[in-house]
């Protein structure tokens, strides 16, 4: 399918074309964070403890949404946050992309005992809840955000090497594969130039699934204690930090929530658009 073809398509897909405009502010707002927030995300402020937000009469213009329960300006905050969770959601794309891709590669294309390893690997890592075991490696590793994004990629290996494997053992089969061979042609030739173009539309629909579902992992492990640490503005450290002051002062915990649901909804929108579009079967 060529990049017009898929353009056409997509100006078609109104939830698509929701969830990248989100995207496309969230990236914005995490690259140019340094211009647009206020304040230092650490900075205190005396006499102005969880002020609310300015649609209360009872706000300062100088806090568009208030500040927390030590005086830290909420809006740099959660600008800020949108930086490290749309980061981590990057680095987990990344190393689960890269081993995950080429892990189904080598198992679909050279099968054998090889293959029957990494699927029992993947069995078990799909026997529980991604959550659950994002939550035992990243206390094994130790409490903090590297090894949270380490623990997230870990766990989101499976739907890279199931995607990849089951595509590789169906072209593999095809005859333009089987005239590369005839001809000679070298394993990694076969594997990288003939039959990984083939399998870019599945991993691409994999990749914006496996976004949205990495910032809400790290996420979960910051409020946890499991992933970013305080002082870090983490949103999902923001949830836990604020979360005593959820029925006196509730704007704390619903506007990092709020963040999270937006960006993870974007991404499963992206995500469903492009599978319908790349991935029609």
């Amino acid at each position: 399918m060529t990049w017009s073809k898929i353009l056409k398509k997509f100006k078609s897909h109104r939830g698509g074309q929701v969830g990248l405009f989100f995207i496309a502010v969230f990236v914005l707002i995490a690259v140019f964070a340094p211009a647009l927030a206020p304040y230092d995300p650490s900075q205190l402020h005396e006499g102005v403890l969880r002020l609310p937000p300015i649609w209360s009469s009872s706000s300062q213009a100088a806090f568009f949404l208030g500040t927390d329960d030590i005086g830290r300006d909420l809006l740099s905050r959660l600008i800020y946050g949108a930086r490290i969770s749309i980061g981590t959601g990057f680095f987990v794309v990344f190393i689960s992309f890269s081993i995950g891709v080429f892990l189904g590669l080598l198992a679909g294309y050279f099968g054998g005992k090889f293959d029957a390893l990494i699927s029992r690997f993947v069995d078990i890592l799909m026997s529980l809840p991604s959550i659950l075991i994002a939550i035992v490696i990243a206390a094994i590793l130790g409490p903090n955000l590297v090894n949270g994004i380490l623990a997230v990629s870990i766990v989101a290996l499976p739907g890279f090497i199931r995607i990849v494997r089951s595509t590789v053992m169906s072209e593999k089969e095809k005859l333009y594969v089987q005239a590369e061979k005839n001809f000679g042609a070298g394993h990694s030739r076969i594997l990288f130039k003939n039959i990984l173009p083939n399998c870019w539309g599945p991993i691409i629909v994999q990749s914006t699934l496996a976004f949205s579902d990495g910032i809400l992992n790290v996420a979960a492990l910051g409020f946890l204690g499991l992933g970013a640490q305080a002082p870090t503005p983490e949103w999902g450290v923001m949830l836990a930090d604020y979360k005593p002051y959820m029925e006196s002062s509730p704007w704390l915990v619903t506007l990092p929530g709020l963040c999270i649901l937006i960006v993870v909804l974007a991404f499963n929108l992206l995500g469903d658009a492009l599978r319908d579009i790349l991935d029609p079967k």
